[in-house]
């Protein structure tokens, strides 16, 4: 069985990564980490969960949540990156993060940290989404760059990022496959009357309503004509056993920076 201390264990995510463990025949929950102001510090992990109780005490403590563990899940949010590299780092523990919204200067603290431990990181842990990724690269290599790009995402209204990181993912590989960068082309919402479109931007919208679980539309455009690639998950679970196959996949790898590429081998 492979120890997992799931950090964020009381957000949604947390919640269902304790539910797949459960579920899970060679993972076990040693440790759940919540943050200092959660309801549900002192509480079962297995009960925050809904999942019934699995004798793991949430706690606020890096060092007790990690204690028993052999790879930490870390679904927090950006401003807890630092510290729980850090951690993991005196631990010499592998680390998955699931974690979205990360600015320039947290990429470059884990890049750090996979220098000297296996780190996965991935905006999406779903395994389908992550092979759009592969569709929406080849498509973008593969169609003239007359045909305009258009990505629209979806998520429940308590979201805090926006566009969200698989959205953004989505254009950076778009983006790559055209031989530019996101920054040179990317363009986030449109208002007012200066509107009109500049050769080769991709342009983003999103939308946050009830409880959508997440969707991704990436459109291309020509003259009389229009391909488009969808992604929907309906159940947040698949992110959660995404999780774990990334965990499983990366016990025992050398130190270095992996995706979920690395672990459907794309």
């Amino acid at each position: 069985m492979i120890n997992v201390a799931v950090l964020g264990v009381s957000g949604r995510m947390g919640r269902c990564l304790v539910r797949a463990i459960r579920e899970s025949d060679d993972f076990s929950l040693s440790g759940a980490l919540a943050s200092p102001e959660s309801a549900s510090l002192g509480r079962d992990a297995g009960e925050v969960a809904q999942a019934g109780p699995v004798a793991v005490e949430v706690t606020s403590d890096r060092g007790r949540a990690l204690a028993k563990a052999a790879i930490a899940i870390d679904f927090t949010l950006p401003e807890a990156t630092a510290d729980n590299l850090a951690a993991v780092i005196a631990r010499h523990m592998p680390i998955v993060i699931g974690t979205t919204g990360l600015d320039a200067e947290r990429h470059a603290l884990i890049r750090r940290a996979s220098e000297k431990l296996p780190v996965l990181v991935a905006p999406n842990m779903s395994l389908a989404v992550n092979l759009f990724f592969s569709l929406v690269g080849s498509a973008a290599a593969a169609l003239p760059p007359d045909y305009d790009i258009e990505i629209v995402e979806a998520h429940h209204r308590h979201k805090a990022d926006s566009p969200s990181g698989t959205a953004l993912r989505l254009g950076e590989i778009a983006a790559g496959a055209r031989n530019t960068t996101l920054g040179n082309v990317g363009i986030y919402g449109r208002a007012g009357s200066a509107t009109t479109r500049s050769p080769g931007a991709i342009g983003f919208s999103s939308i946050r309503a009830g409880d959508i679980v997440g969707e991704h539309h990436v459109l291309f455009a020509g003259t009389g004509e229009t391909l488009e690639l969808v992604h929907r998950a309906t159940d947040r679970m698949t992110f959660a056993y995404g999780a774990l196959a990334a965990a499983r996949w990366l016990a025992g790898r050398q130190p270095g920076l992996y995706g979920m590429a690395d672990v459907l081998g794309l």
